[in-house]
C-alpha cells in the first residue's frame, strides 16, 4: 500500500510537523507500506523529498509542475520525475502530518476529498472547527460541555477602542489572561498577560497570525489530556497529566527535550479519570470529528471544576508527543496506532463512496 507523508506545510507549527512527520516515517512498517514522502515549504510548495531532512535542505522533486503551464503548483507530480502520475494514481492514502493553517484547518482536506484520496484524521468540517478555537467553543458550548470564562476580539473592535476593550476584559476576567490566535496551535502566538501593561502587546502579537483573538481567564488549574481513536465508535484512552517547567505549557515547555513531565496514568480518582475520558468522547462528536483527536482540560485546583480546553485534530506525533504515548499507555504501540488510523482512514472513505452525489428520482 503506498502511503504519502504530507508534512511541512505553511504554518507557524512548520518545525513541529517536519520532528512529527520525522517519527511517523521512522515507525510506519515498510513491510506493509510503500512511503512517499511529500514536503510543503513555507511558501507552500509542494515537494517529493527522501524525508524531512530533504524538505529543510529544499532538496526534492518538485510536485505540480505541468508542461506548458504557469508556474503556480498544482496537483500534480513532476511529469519529469521517476513517479510521473497524478496523486490519484500514486497513492492509496494520505496521512497528513500537518499542524496549523493550510493542514490542519479543513484546507487540505477539502483538497483531499476533491481528488477522491483516502487520508487520515477528520473530514473538513471537523478539521475547520477543531482548529478555529471559536467556532470550537462554540461547538462544545452547544454540546453543553463546561468551559472556562473567555471573550472574542475582533481586529476592527480592538483598533476602534481599544481602552474600552481592556476595560471590559479586565472587569469579566482580571488577571491572569491567555491571549491566542483563534486559528492556530502548538501556544504559537499565545501570551499569558499578568498585568495591564502587557495586555496590549499580547493583543497585537495574537492579531499577527489571526484576525479573531481568544481571551481566556487564567485558571490556577491541573493539565489534563485524553486521546480518542476511532470513527463512528470512537475509544478514549487514559488520561495524561502535562506537569510544565516553565511558568506555563508554551511552546519551549511542549518540544524541548525536559521542559515538561508527563504523568500517564494521570493522578486522578477513578471517577474524574472516567469523567475526563466520558466529555473527551463528548467533544470530539461535538464536531464529527474521526480518526483520531485530542482532548485537553483545566482541572481547577481549588473547586475541582472539570473544564473543556480544546481539541487537537492532528495531535502531535513527535518523541515527547502526548497522544502516542497515551495509547502506548491504553495497549497499542506506535507502529500499530498508525495501522489502526490508516485503516480507519480507509473505512471512512468507503463510507463516504457509497453516499450518494447525485439527485436520483424516486417513483412512489
Amino acid at each position: 500500500m503506498r502511503v504519502g507523508i504530507l508534512f511541512g506545510g505553511r504554518s507557524g507549527e512548520h518545525e513541529v510537523s517536519i520532528a512529527s512527520a520525522r517519527s511517523v516515517l521512522a515507525a510506519l512498517d515498510r513491510s506493509k507500506y510503500e512511503v512517499i514522502s511529500i514536503g510543503i515549504t513555507h511558501d507552500g510548495e509542494w515537494l517529493l523529498v527522501e524525508g524531512p531532512e530533504g524538505l529543510a535542505e529544499g532538496k526534492g522533486s518538485r510536485v505540480g509542475v505541468v508542461p506548458g503551464a504557469s508556474d503556480r503548483p498544482l496537483v500534480r507530480i513532476d511529469p519529469g520525475s521517476e513517479t510521473g502520475r497524478w496523486l490519484t494514481d500514486a497513492l492509496d492514502v494520505v496521512f497528513p502530518v500537518l499542524h496549523g493553517t493550510y493542514g490542519e484547518d479543513g484546507t487540505v482536506q477539502g483538497l483531499l476529498e476533491l481528488l477522491g484520496l483516502p487520508y487520515v484524521g477528520p473530514g473538513v468540517m471537523a478539521s475547520a472547527v477543531g482548529m478555529d478555537k471559536v467556532a470550537m467553543k462554540t461547538a462544545f458550548q452547544q454540546a453543553g460541555l463546561p468551559l472556562a470564562p473567555h471573550h472574542v476580539l475582533l481586529v476592527p473592535t480592538w483598533r476602534e477602542d481599544a481602552a474600552t476593550v481592556m476595560r471590559g476584559l479586565e472587569e469579566t476576567l482580571g488577571y491572569p489572561m491567555f491571549v491566542k490566535p483563534s486559528n492556530l496551535g502548538s501556544s504559537v502566538g499565545v501570551s499569558k498577560v499578568e498585568h495591564r501593561t502587557d495586555l496590549p502587546h499580547a493583543i497585537e502579537a495574537a492579531f499577527r497570525y489571526d484576525r479573531k483573538v481568544l481571551v481566556e481567564r487564567g485558571l490556577d488549574c491541573r493539565e489534563l489530556e485524553c486521546g480518542i481513536l476511532g470513527n463512528d465508535r470512537p475509544e478514549a484512552s487514559v488520561v495524561a497529566e502535562i506537569i510544565p517547567k516553565r511558568a506555563w505549557y508554551d511552546y519551549q515547555a511542549k518540544y524541548e527535550p525536559g521542559m515538561s513531565e508527563v504523568r500517564i496514568p494521570a493522578p486522578l480518582p477513578p471517577t474524574l479519570a472516567e469523567a475526563v475520558r466520558a466529555q473527551a468522547i463528548r467533544a470530539y462528536r461535538a464536531i464529527d470529528c474521526a480518526g483520531m483527536a485530542r482532548v485537553d482540560f483545566f482541572l481547577e485546583r481549588a473547586s475541582q471544576t472539570l473544564y473543556v480546553n480544546e481539541i487537537n485534530t492532528i495531535p502531535g506525533f513527535t518523541a515527547t508527543s502526548v497522544y502516542p504515548k497515551l495509547w502506548e499507555a491504553s495497549g497499542v504501540k506506535y507502529p500499530d496506532l498508525l495501522d489502526r488510523l490508516i485503516r480507519l482512514a480507509l473505512e471512512r472513505h468507503r463510507e463516504r463512496r457509497r453516499l450518494l452525489t447525485t439527485h436520483q428520482r424516486v417513483d412512489r
